[in-house]
């Protein structure tokens, strides 16, 4: 990607988008870890291992975090009620919470800061690159509204000059939606944008489908 854009004869995209989560930053260790963590303030132990199936689980049976029709102002309860039900059913099988309300508020806003999230080694390098060529960068993502202060907390908030978020616009990764959205904040045709994520189906299939160029990340750990 970089050889090609040193390249004399490229043609440059205008915009650049980055999906978040698993792409820019990751959680650090596993989501089932920073969960047994906050847990175990609220005097819950669980295991990290069971939590991260029941929570892929969860997830999955959830669907995209998006709220169609949703009133601007309703957004961040939608958000907080429907992580909270999948935060639920992760603990299903695990000890009782003396007040489960309150866990959850702490780790809704845990996972606000910058604490449980790590910036991939090769993240700022390639930032970096793109704003040097001069180049625009977008986030387009299926996270919520926290991804403004994850993004501060981590010092990444500078190099985007558009953020679109799957719950603010109603739509969600691979609806086409969400990047048509995107395209128009920065006046700009599909075949002038690239997007960068690390899913197959919701970033690389989901762009290409949509005439942007994508580019697939692969953070799946080696076998072996």
């Amino acid at each position: 990607m970089k050889d090609f854009l040193r390249s004399p004869n490229a043609v440059r995209p205008k915009v650049v988008f980055f999906d978040a989560v698993g792409t820019l930053f990751g959680v650090v260790g596993s989501v089932g870890l920073q969960y047994a963590t906050i847990a175990k303030r609220h005097g819950v132990i669980a295991t990290a291992d069971n939590l991260d199936k029941s929570f892929y689980a969860a997830f999955k049976r959830s669907g995209s975090p998006a709220f169609p029709g949703a009133a601007t102002v309703d957004i961040p309860n939608l958000e907080y009620e429907w992580w909270k039900e999948i935060t639920r059913a992760s603990f299903e099988g695990a000890p009782m919470f003396a007040d489960f309300d309150a866990f959850f508020a702490d780790l809704f806003a845990y996972f606000a800061s910058g604490e449980p999230w790590a910036i991939y080694p090769e993240t700022i390098q390639t930032l970096d690159f793109f704003r040097e060529f001069g180049i625009t960068i977008g986030i387009v993502s299926n996270f919520d509204s926290r991804l403004y202060s994850v993004l501060r907390s981590l010092s990444l908030d500078h190099y985007f000059q558009s953020v679109t978020i799957s719950t603010e616009v109603g739509a969600a990764k691979p609806n086409g939606k969400i990047f048509t959205i995107a395209l128009a904040k920065h006046n700009c045709m599909a075949g002038e944008a690239w997007h960068v994520g690390d899913s197959l189906k919701e970033d690389y299939e989901a762009a290409t489908a949509m005439g942007l160029r994508g580019i697939l990340i692969d953070r799946k750990a080696p076998e072996g």
